[in-house]
């Protein structure tokens, strides 16, 4: 599974992670397969990333900067958040800085890390599934 995968398996459940593109999320009413409406991802707030977020951090005895930190997020998650585990979520993600584990790196890495989770509602795209 992808960096970013694992990120949203920690986040919203394995499902979420396995889901693919095509699937309809669990609370969205069924579709038929290969509808337009069943191909895109339903989108949420980017307040209810970050409530699901905290919720998962109110059960930690660490205290992290998660809302800022890339490194934290992936820590609360129980992530590898290397600097090797960073430069393949860059990758994923289409970072085209240079992949040093620089401030300028991990902060694009955070913000496109919430930005993916909430255009996703909570799903993989299939584009970021096997990077």
């Amino acid at each position: 599974m992808s960096v970013f995968g694992n990120i949203v398996a920690a986040i919203f459940g394995s499902h979420a992670a396995n889901a693919t593109a095509t699937g309809a999320p669990s609370a969205a009413p069924p579709f038929q397969a290969g509808s337009p409406a069943a191909m895109a991802p339903k989108p949420i707030s980017m307040t209810e990333v970050e409530a699901m977020i905290a919720k998962i951090a109110e059960g930690q005895s660490a205290k992290y900067n998660w809302n800022e930190s890339i490194v934290d997020l992936m820590k609360l998650l129980t992530l590898d958040s290397s600097l090797d585990a960073r430069k393949q979520l860059a990758q994923e993600l289409g970072y085209t800085g240079a992949l040093t584990g620089s401030a300028d790196m991990n902060i694009w890495l955070h913000k496109e890390v919430m930005a993916k989770l909430a255009e996703s509602g909570g799903l993989v795209p299939e584009s970021l599934k096997h990077a």
